[in-house]
């Protein structure tokens, strides 16, 4: 019998702005309820960025702290998978590209993972794109992200690789073969990002066969391509994804109100098309997660 499909929710990123969507939670008591009414609808995992409460991204502790606070009194069991995306981010100027232009984010790779080796989720997320991406381009140097990898790992925490297009999934095997990331990974491949992967089924199916060998993995798709992409992904064998982050729309037209009625469609369509959802402790077992305790300040 197949292992039931994991569903992560990424509740709310740093790209989606209040502008286009009202339903966005910003505050940390908005984005820890926003993951836990995704769990009691079927998620076993929900994937953390935080904001200020005007809606601007953060970085801060305090904020990653509060979320994961919140998460970990609640009643609900819930698989916490914090981001480390900010922070890599180049925008050059037009007079001078060497120079960095306002926007951008571009920092040392340890100070990316801070709040992992505070707080100690199961997962956190470790991009490998470099592209362009709408104004700025996204930098995660092999240099870097080995740094990362060896801390974030030394924390306890796995990896969750995040992968747009197929020289990622290149680095991410020299990786595994350097024993610079433990195996086996898990995968998440994005799709639908203009100048990345473009969201086909061909596509998923390239980057899902060049994946390491035992790879765990998940497909999800941008905007339109979200539903789409996550029926393909559990038709190959994979894991799903749905979220604001990712998408704003229920159908075309029509903004979801929350990420819950996004993970509600998500269910059924897995279940239509025969599938079963993983709790979280069946996502632990699944992915070899163990829960940890934060580090004592």
């Amino acid at each position: 019998m197949a292992n039931p499909t994991i569903l992560t929710c990424a509740v709310t990123g740093n790209i989606t702005t209040l502008e286009q969507t009202p339903y966005l939670p910003v505050t940390p008591e908005q984005i820890a309820n926003a993951g836990l009414e995704a769990i009691r609808a079927g998620a076993a995992i929900i994937h953390i960025h935080v904001r200020h409460d005007d809606g601007r991204p953060s970085m801060e502790l305090k904020h990653y702290r509060e979320v994961v606070e919140r998460l970990r009194a609640a009643e609900e069991d819930v698989v916490i998978n914090l981001t480390t995306g900010p922070g890599q981010r180049f925008i050059p100027s037009e007079d001078n590209p060497s120079v960095a232009a306002p926007g951008t984010t571009l920092i040392r790779p340890e100070p990316r993972v801070t709040h992992i080796e505070a707080l100690r989720p199961e997962l956190c997320s470790l991009d490998f794109n470099t592209m362009y991406s709408g104004t700025s381009v996204v930098i995660n140097t092999p240099t870097n992200l080995s740094i990362m990898a060896e801390r974030i790992q030394a924390a306890g925490v796995r990896p969750e690789i995040e992968a747009f297009d197929s020289g990622d999934i290149q680095l991410l095997n020299d990786m595994v073969r350097q024993g610079r990331l433990e195996a086996p990974v898990f995968c998440q491949i994005v799709l639908g990002i203009r100048y990345g992967a473009i969201a086909t089924p061909e596509t998923l199916a390239y980057l899902r066969n060049l994946l390491p060998a035992g790879s765990n993995w998940g497909g999800c798709g941008v905007g339109r391509f979200e539903f789409p992409m996550l029926a393909q992904a559990w038709l190959l064998g994979g894991h799903v994804r749905v979220g604001l982050e990712d998408n704003i729309f229920l159908e075309k037209g029509v903004l979801a109100k929350s990420n819950t009625e996004l993970v509600e469609k998500a269910v059924r369509i897995v279940r239509d098309l025969g599938g079963t959802m993983a709790t979280p402790g069946e996502a632990r077992e699944i992915l070899g997660l163990k829960k940890q305790a934060p580090r004592p300040e």
